[in-house]
């Protein structure tokens, strides 16, 4: 599905640092400034995308980011905010949704496009990028086509802009994978989906699957890789030089390591559930870094966020940061339009690489 935003002059809300000690300053309702004109796009294989996505995994999931039904006047108000703004990339998958809200991040998503309150045009230049789970029923290649349709059916589409395989099994079951990517090319042939994609392939198997596609006449459009300051390790730049150099475009996900790059959080100041216990273990660690974005956000009057995402955007990716409220899309916005320099880039490497920890890497992803 894809939709073309029609606005004449793109907007959003920005923050600036007070004079405090306080590193998440308020927004400043009342001013807006340009940001990015909507015929900005970066290519993506045969699509034309902003250069920055929203990532949708908060929309249907309790356990991890507490989602609730209540949420929802509020999300379509997020959507809202990031397609008047000139985003055009959302990314989604059939596995979010915890429990009986199974697929509801694709049904969201799907009921806001809909529902959208700017110019109906719009709707024919959003790209959806969904993600099929690599569930060990899935088998075959008609199975995991199945799933593709599942999700067109879902979302009540007849063609989805990006088709990506969310991880490899090649680790546990690799008679599974060959029947996996069989499935990408049967969904690509049938026009299910614009473009294909991967998620948490290593550098190894990254350069299997895109021979192997090539080789059946299917280009691999994007790699989905958690990509941040956080994350930088070999692999993740080795990833990145493959990108660079075979024309796939690598999609950042958690720019922002799940909100350890915020500035929201300290060790004395951790998230509830899950990511609490994650937190307690990287977060002591972080200190170079956390004050190089710091200072970068203070003389940039930005904030720590919108350092950390352009820093992803200046890497030449698209990151998807994670929204569930207006508040965090306003800021989030605000990580475009204007670029770190080489020297600030460099700085906030050096700080990454003093920092001890790491991001913990993605179980799923392969070498």
């Amino acid at each position: 599905m894809a939709l073309s935003v029609s606005i004449s002059a793109p907007t959003a809300y920005i923050s600036c640092f007070a004079s405090s000690s306080n590193f998440s300053p308020p927004l400043l309702k009342n001013l807006r400034f340009p940001l990015f004109w909507p015929w900005q796009k970066v290519k993506m294989g045969p699509l034309s995308v902003s250069p920055m996505g929203f990532g949708t995994w908060a929309w249907g999931n309790q356990l991890l980011w507490g989602y609730q039904e209540s949420m929802d006047s509020e999300l379509q108000q997020v959507f809202n905010i990031a397609v008047k703004n000139g985003i055009n990339l959302f990314d989604t998958a059939d596995s979010y949704g915890t429990g009986k809200l199974n697929g509801q991040s694709e049904k969201l998503l799907v009921k806001f496009i809909r529902e959208f309150d700017g110019n109906k045009q719009v709707q024919d230049n959003i790209v959806i990028a969904t993600k099929f789970a690599a569930y060990p029923w899935r088998l075959t290649p008609g199975q995991f086509v199945n799933a593709c349709k599942s999700s067109l059916d879902r979302m009540q589409i007849d063609q989805i802009g990006i088709g990506q395989l969310h991880w490899s099994t090649a680790n546990y079951a690799p008679l599974q994978e060959r029947a996996l990517w069989d499935g990408l090319v049967a969904m690509y042939d049938k026009g299910l989906v614009r473009a294909v994609g991967v998620s948490n392939y290593g550098p190894r198997q990254l350069l299997k699957i895109h021979d192997y596609l090539q080789a059946r006449g299917v280009p691999l459009c994007s790699a989905q890789v958690q990509f941040s300051l956080l994350s930088m390790g070999k692999d993740q730049m080795e990833i990145k030089n493959i990108c660079d150099s075979l024309g796939i475009r690598l999609i950042s996900y958690s720019p922002l390591g799940l909100g350890m790059l915020t500035g929201k959080y300290s060790p004395s100041n951790l998230p509830s559930g899950p990511r609490g216990l994650l937190f307690r273990q990287i977060l002591p660690g972080l200190e170079p870094l956390l004050n190089s974005l710091i200072e970068i956000a203070q003389r940039r009057r930005k904030t720590i966020p919108q350092v950390a995402i352009n820093w992803c955007i200046c890497k030449g990716t698209i990151p998807i940061p994670g929204v569930k409220s207006v508040k965090q899309a306003e800021e989030n916005l605000g990580a475009l339009g204007w670029k770190l320099t080489s020297d600030e880039l460099l700085q906030l490497e050096n700080g990454a690489l003093e920092s001890p920890q790491q991001m913990i890497q993605n179980i799923f992803q392969t070498s």
